[in-house]
């Protein structure tokens, strides 16, 4: 049986067109799979962000106890710190006025009594002074008639208030920190919810180029995101390897 020439002619370019001819970059296969990634990561980063937020809000709940306990406690310090320093100037007075005794007794002659009043003004002051007091009473110059011209004398009574009230701040300003911190969180975890969202719609909608519109919107979205988010600093001393029990 005899072939036409022209006939296998004919059909070899059929076949070239066949082999040459290429698939489109984008299908909705391709589309499908990209979605199903996406949907995957972002659930994931999602999670990730939920659970950096609720860390920073624990850590701002736990500063802002610490603020209060030491200001409530500097409060405290702070008032027994003023009734500390009323009784050492009622306890100076009273040195005072036996040391003046003391001199007015020797002035007459009287040194028994002089010595007697030496003594009560010795034992008084070992007995009720401070040791704030007993030291500024060291650093007194011929000057001075009083302790409490010493300079310093005063914020000595109060330092261990204002170093507690110091301590309430910082901690306050930290809490506040987290909540900004955990609030930034939040944002992120708000935005990734809206492009799970919009990776939701690609598998409704059967218009390629609307697809693929809103698949690259996703993608920007995303990776916007996600760069924002790795520079939102993580809690104080996290080291997520503690959650399973490799390092303690």
């Amino acid at each position: 049986m005899s072939v036409d020439k022209s006939e296998l002619e004919a059909k070899a370019p059929e076949k070239e067109d066949k082999k040459t001819q290429k698939k489109p970059l984008i299908t909705d296969k391709r589309i499908e799979i990209a979605v199903a990634a996406l949907l995957g990561l972002t659930a994931l980063l999602s999670a990730w962000a939920t659970w950096i937020g609720s860390l920073h809000g624990g850590i701002q709940s736990i500063n802002f106890t610490k603020s209060n306990n030491y200001a409530s406690n500097a409060t405290a310090t702070y008032n027994s710190t003023v009734q500390l320093y009323l009784s050492d100037l009622m306890t100076w007075n009273t040195v005072s006025d036996y040391q003046l005794k003391a001199k007015v007794a020797r002035v007459d002659g009287k040194k028994k009594e002089a010595e007697i009043y030496e003594e009560k003004a010795d034992s008084f002051l070992k007995q009720n002074s401070s040791e704030i007091l007993l030291d500024a009473i060291g650093k007194m110059d011929e000057s001075m008639n009083s302790p409490f011209e010493v300079e310093g004398i005063r914020e000595k009574y109060i330092a261990e208030a204002e170093k507690l009230y110091a301590d309430s701040i910082n901690h306050l300003e930290e809490g506040k920190r987290d909540n900004s911190k955990g609030d930034a969180y939040n944002l992120v975890e708000v935005i990734y919810s809206i492009v799970l969202f919009l990776l939701g719609i690609v598998g409704v909608l059967k218009d390629r180029t609307s697809r693929v519109m809103i698949l690259l919107i996703s993608i920007i979205g995303i990776a916007i995101t996600t760069i924002y988010m790795c520079t939102i600093p993580l809690p104080t001393g996290f080291n997520i390897f503690n959650y399973f029990g490799i390092l303690k």
